[in-house]
């Protein structure tokens, strides 16, 4: 079987190194074993480079990630996630089994649609002065709704006891809470699973504090 060329080159990834979705590809990218290359977009440098008419062209929303991969640029973290889990080996990233599957979707649902875009740079650069006790409010609303749909679904893992998309969603969103200074305490589940996530080689070597385009005084 002879492949394009096109999915012969390593995929490129356009991210920024604390952007939740950035992280999220990363860590999926690290647990399928892709080596991929870094095109880093500084969301504040310049006024924001995510914002020029160059960037655009590769993604109309202005946001981050981008990935060219096999010939095509993917935005949006879940598409790109669920595109690389269907076309790469290595061990699942969503679970062969319906109902775990659709599991998996919705807790990374809730974190990718109802808990991070309400606290993503270009919502709190909006909201001004308020801006930490409006990204606490959000996110605390949306542990509150994970914590219980996490005690049903969570063996080791959020969905059971294989790593999936729900826990490469969760761990960014964590991060976020703790930068907002969010007592993640308040949710033993999800503070569980996150320690648990992050003695993972793939959630550490993503990590934003080892990142190309990480600043030396953010570095681990």
């Amino acid at each position: 079987m002879h492949l394009p060329l096109a999915s012969l080159t390593k995929p490129v990834l356009h991210g920024y190194f604390r952007s939740s979705c950035s992280w999220r590809v990363r860590i999926a990218f690290a647990l399928k074993g892709i080596e991929y290359d870094q095109a880093p977009v500084n969301l504040i440098k310049d006024g924001g480079q995510q914002l020029t008419e160059q960037y655009k062209a590769l993604n109309p929303m202005q946001q981050v990630p981008a990935v060219e991969i096999d010939g095509i640029t993917l935005s949006q973290s879940l598409a790109v996630i669920q595109y690389i889990d269907e076309t790469r080996p290595g061990p699942r990233l969503l679970p062969v089994h319906p109902k775990k599957r659709a599991q998996v979707r919705m807790i990374s649902d809730v974190i990718a649609s109802g808990i991070q875009p309400l606290q993503n740079l270009y919502v709190i650069q909006k909201i001004g002065a308020e801006k930490v006790q409006w990204a606490q409010h959000f996110i605390e609303r949306g542990f509150q709704a994970l914590e219980p749909i996490l005690k049903q679904t969570a063996g080791k893992y959020c969905v059971g006891d294989e790593i999936s998309m729900a826990d490469i969603c969760l761990v960014p969103q964590v991060y976020n809470a703790e930068r907002f200074k969010v007592d993640v305490g308040q949710y033993p589940t999800i503070k569980r699973l996150n320690q648990t996530l992050l003695e993972i080689e793939a959630f550490k070597v993503s990590s934003p504090s080892c990142q190309p385009d990480t600043p030396a005084d953010l570095r681990a």
